[in-house]
């Protein structure tokens, strides 16, 4: 008797969403299946990895990253360009970590001009983070939508305490895309979609980031929390959760111990530099499974590892 395929069939699908402008723009989401799950039905458009750069030089950043960088570290625009051309990245988040009010706190109209030149340096589509305080980072994020309209940059990410700033500015005035952050929670995504939603962001022009931690890092949360959104958007036909989510792997692998700590003080746990890849490597294969449609790494190696790893699977 013949071998038949049981094929599962879901009636919801998750959203497309454009990111930068010309040849290099990408597409995230289009799928109505599970990760890779081609043989059930559309995967959608193939994953994509970004690389994360800072506006400042990464002082907190491991040696070998600093090596890697040095002549172009202090010059975010040069390193913006750099990785264009030597990485396999597919676009660049440029980190705004010198707005913190508690480091350099630099002002949203220099971080503007900041990644106004690095906008108008490369091809690659762009992402812009935040330094994680939410009131600098809605006027931040205001000003650098305002200085890059019609980029169709990415603004990571709009917050609970400060969606209707980022939405309004991003979103609605300057044709952004917005990028709706929650706490590893599926009711908290739902609830910001719903917001941006209700504030006049249109779905197209939204994508998710729902949340992360390091491999071993109570990463069980992340994996329920990530199965639970896909399904209810495939099988439930949740609209308000069929948005492409982008998960910013680097930020969380960047501080971990185990892949940070310098080889004098754990010499027993060998290169941090073999460790910090191992690590980014780890849990960006274990998003990518679980639902995410893009990820922003911070090594060239790891993000090598990974397209690899895509290109087998989709």
């Amino acid at each position: 008797m013949a071998f038949k395929m049981s094929v599962q069939k879901s009636s919801g699908k998750v959203n497309e969403v454009v990111i930068g402008t010309g040849e290099k723009a990408i597409k995230l989401g289009g799928e109505n299946v599970l990760p890779f799950y081609a043989f059930d039905g559309d995967t959608g458009n193939v994953q994509k990895v970004g690389i994360e750069i800072n506006d400042v030089y990464p002082e907190s950043w491991i040696q070998c990253y600093k090596d890697m960088y040095k002549d172009v570290a202090n010059d975010p625009a040069a390193w913006a360009k750099y990785v264009e051309d030597n990485t396999e990245a597919d676009f660049v988040c440029l980190r705004l970590v010198g707005a913190d009010p508690n480091a350099e706190d630099k002002s949203a109209e220099e971080c503007a001009e900041v990644a106004k030149k690095v906008a108008d340096a490369i091809e690659l589509p762009l992402v812009i983070a935040g330094c994680g305080v939410a009131e600098k980072d809605g006027k931040v994020f205001a000003k650098v939508s305002e200085a890059l309209e019609g980029k169709n940059i990415l603004i990571l990410s709009a917050v609970e305490e400060n969606y209707k700033e980022v939405g309004a500015a991003a979103g609605l005035a300057y044709g952004q895309k917005v990028g709706a952050e929650s706490a590893v929670d599926i009711n908290l995504a739902k609830q910001m979609n719903v917001l941006l939603t209700q504030l006049g962001v249109k779905p197209e022009n939204t994508v998710m980031n729902v949340g992360c931690s390091a491999v071993g890092y109570g990463y069980e949360y992340v994996a329920s929390t990530m199965d639970r959104i896909r399904l209810a958007a495939f099988n439930q036909n949740d609209k308000s959760l069929q948005v492409p989510i982008i998960t910013p792997v680097s930020f969380e692998v960047g501080h971990v111990k185990e892949a940070i700590a310098d080889e004098i003080d754990q010499p027993e746990w060998g290169c941090n530099e073999k460790r910090s890849i191992a690590m980014e490597v780890s849990t960006a294969a274990s998003v990518l499974v679980g639902g995410s449609d893009a990820v922003i790494l911070r090594h060239p190696e790891s993000i090598k590892t990974i397209k690899t790893l895509i290109g087998e699977l989709a």
